[in-house]
């Protein structure tokens, strides 16, 4: 989903820094780790006040069918495929009695169609016989369930119960690179890092601006590390490209 009504903030920095490009440039020292995730902190609050999810969903069973879905897919078109999806199986015993081939017409248009469409039926069969119905609210018991890793465990457990988590996409695992707050090494060792830099009660919201302003502003390809907003305030002095390792 498109992130709508950000704060105009950034908009103007891009332009007095377009503005400014030829004029002579001051050297600057630059910040330590802290300092940048503690500034990252304050600018994405001021760009994004409110994070709203972007999956479409109505509770904990339908989140975590929207976010397994998401799987390799964009935001967007699981939206364009839940509504029919979840009006013939809102609810775990609904999704399990539906055949596995009427799954699959509902999201044929999703990559991974079929092996996703095994794991919705899959998945509601045991919420209806092991969890009477409901989603459990760990992280074991989540990630036990077919087609559930641990970022969609972790979404799950943010948004639908409020669990203190850091869901880790590629959004956040290229800029936590670019802003210099993990080696990239591996999803896991980013989620290790951020968890280590922000404080414990800002990661739920935290993990949605930082996807919000990867979309926005620090995009894989519009940004290398030095054209956005904040990647300019970091690193001021910043002049080769950030070769970010995918996950």
């Amino acid at each position: 989903m498109e992130v709508k009504n950000s704060s105009s903030c950034y908009k103007l920095v891009r332009l007095a820094l377009a503005a400014l490009g030829s004029a002579p440039k001051r050297s600057r020292p630059g910040l330590k780790k802290r300092e940048r995730a503690q500034r990252i902190l304050q600018r994405l609050e001021e760009t994004y006040p409110e994070t709203p999810i972007p999956l479409d969903h109505t509770d904990p069973f339908t989140l975590l069918i929207a976010v397994l879905l998401s799987a390799q897919c964009t935001d967007k078109k699981v939206n364009e495929v839940t509504p029919a999806l979840f009006t013939a199986g809102p609810t775990p015993a609904a999704m399990a009695a539906l055949d596995e081939e009427t799954i699959l017409n509902h999201i044929r248009q999703l990559g991974l169609a079929k092996t996703k469409a095994r794991n919705v039926k899959k998945l509601a069969q045991i919420l209806v016989t092991a969890y009477d119905g409901e989603v459990p609210a760990s992280f074991e018991e989540l990630e036990a369930l077919p087609g559930v890793g641990h970022k969609t465990a972790s979404v799950v457990m943010a948004q639908a119960f409020g669990v203190p988590a850091f869901p880790v996409d590629t959004h956040i695992h290229r800029l936590a690179q670019r802003w210099g707050l993990s080696s990239g090494d591996s999803v896991q060792r980013t989620e290790r890092d951020l968890k280590q830099l922000f404080p414990e009660e800002a990661w739920n919201k935290l993990h949605l601006q930082i996807i919000f302003y990867g979309r926005e502003y620090c995009t894989a390809r519009g940004c290398d590390g030095t054209v956005c907003p904040l990647c300019t305030e970091l690193y001021p002095n910043r002049r080769k490209p950030v070769i970010w390792r995918k996950p």
